[in-house]
């Protein structure tokens, strides 16, 4: 039997499927460091595991290991220290580290963390990524714009899912961006180069240092344009062919940066730009499963359960390569004005064109809060093994399907 800890700060619907996978693997004895009290777990998982220890701050690395030791007492000396989100990989290995668990090392989790500090070591290796900075104050901002011009993009240093992300395109934008959030020797932010051409993902497993499965995906239009123009309904595809000359660059670079980064037993999301020119730039990297439904899609382009693969990847340290069988692709589908979903306009005639290629799919019901995430009030994937149809069918739903937001009276 194997001792297993995941810490997840509160079980939302994707983290419980993570749960719900490491619970299901064999020999595994399942314990669950939360800020979520046992009575408020669902049943069914909480029927799953054989420990729960609540902690007020479940990124507190040393609520983690508090967490971790008492879970000792219910389920033995924990063997794998896991969890999913991006902003617990620092802490689960500083917890790992102190208490002897085998697994991913503090080095390696601040490589793929700390994006400044990303941006160097993979610069140091030559892998092509955009020039940043790190500032610390207004000065070093406006020099660092002198020098790479503009357009430029603002992040924190360690920002996930494109969060408190902006493009500034002036010294006007700058000048705001300065005054609405000031870096500084405490709380200094990270600028970029910003790269221009098209983005994809690469979603990949490495075992033993070898990439040993990759997946691409193609965003339309950027996730950057995407912040900037919340009246947006984009997609995200997967192509049934990711052997092509456009992905011969990604296939290179990929797996020469995650050596870079020290990564060896991951799955990593990737994020990357193809130039005008053809060259391949890294944009960033998290050793951790990507968000906004793309592991879902993952499992409907190869036939498999990547939730499954994860917890099988990060438990028992195996990964058995699937076969891309399908392209498969999201919509999102995003309200016009503010507030709350008033009407969905367009279901019905949508539902007759492409229907039959839908495979998943959560429609924005009235009244539901328009919310602030950039993946909007609902999503419908679809599939077929055709990339075209793929495409087609993604065109169809976000110009066919309008959000209609209401302000609340």
């Amino acid at each position: 039997m194997v001792a297993v800890a995941f810490v997840a700060p509160y079980l939302l619907d994707a983290t419980a499927r993570f749960v719900r996978c490491v619970a299901a693997l064999p020999g595994v004895r399942l314990g669950l460091v939360t800020s979520d009290p046992l009575e408020r777990i669902a049943p069914e998982l909480r029927d799953l595991l054989a420990g729960h220890w609540r902690v007020d701050d479940a990124l507190d690395p040393r609520q983690i290991a508090a967490g971790v030791a008492g879970l000792a007492g219910q389920i033995g000396r924990v063997e794998r220290l896991v969890g999913a989100l991006e902003q617990l990989q620092v802490p689960l290995a500083q917890v790992r580290e102190g208490m002897g668990i085998a697994g991913m090392d503090v080095a390696t989790a601040m490589n793929v963390r700390d994006k400044a500090r990303m941006k160097e070591t993979l610069r140091a290796a030559g892998v092509p990524c955009a020039r940043h900075a790190l500032v610390h104050d207004p000065a070093q901002a406006r020099a660092f714009a002198r020098e790479v011009g503009f357009p430029l993009v603002a992040k924190p240093p360690a920002g996930a899912g494109s969060q408190a992300t902006y493009r500034l395109d002036d010294g006007a934008a700058l000048d705001a961006w300065l005054g609405a959030v000031p870096p500084s020797g405490d709380a200094p932010a990270l600028l970029e180069e910003f790269l221009v051409g098209q983005e994809h993902t690469f979603d990949s497993v490495t075992l033993g240092g070898a990439t040993v499965w990759s997946s691409i995906a193609d965003y339309y239009p950027p996730p950057l344009d995407v912040l900037r123009n919340p009246w947006i309904q984009w997609t995200v595809v997967l192509p049934r062919d990711i052997g092509g000359p456009e992905y011969a660059g990604i296939h290179a670079v990929g797996p020469a940066a995650l050596r870079a980064l020290g990564v060896t037993d991951a799955l990593t999301h990737m994020e990357w730009f193809r130039r005008p020119d053809g060259s391949v730039a890294v944009s960033e990297v998290a050793a951790r499963p990507p968000g906004a439904q793309l592991t879902s899609m993952h499992g409907y382009a190869h036939d498999f359960d990547l939730f499954a693969a994860w917890a099988r990847l990060v438990v028992l340290g195996d990964f058995d390569v699937p076969e891309r069988r399908f392209a498969a692709g999201t919509a999102y589908l995003r309200g016009v004005g503010r507030g709350r979903v008033g009407a969905v306009h367009g279901v019905a005639e949508v539902n007759r064109d492409v229907g039959h290629l839908v495979v998943e799919s959560r429609l924005p019901r009235p009244g539901q809060d328009a919310g602030s995430d950039y993946t909007g009030q609902g999503y419908v994937i679809v599939r077929d093994q055709r990339t075209e149809a793929v495409r087609e069918a993604l065109r169809r739903i976000i110009t066919g399907i309008r959000v209609e937001l209401v302000e609340a009276l």
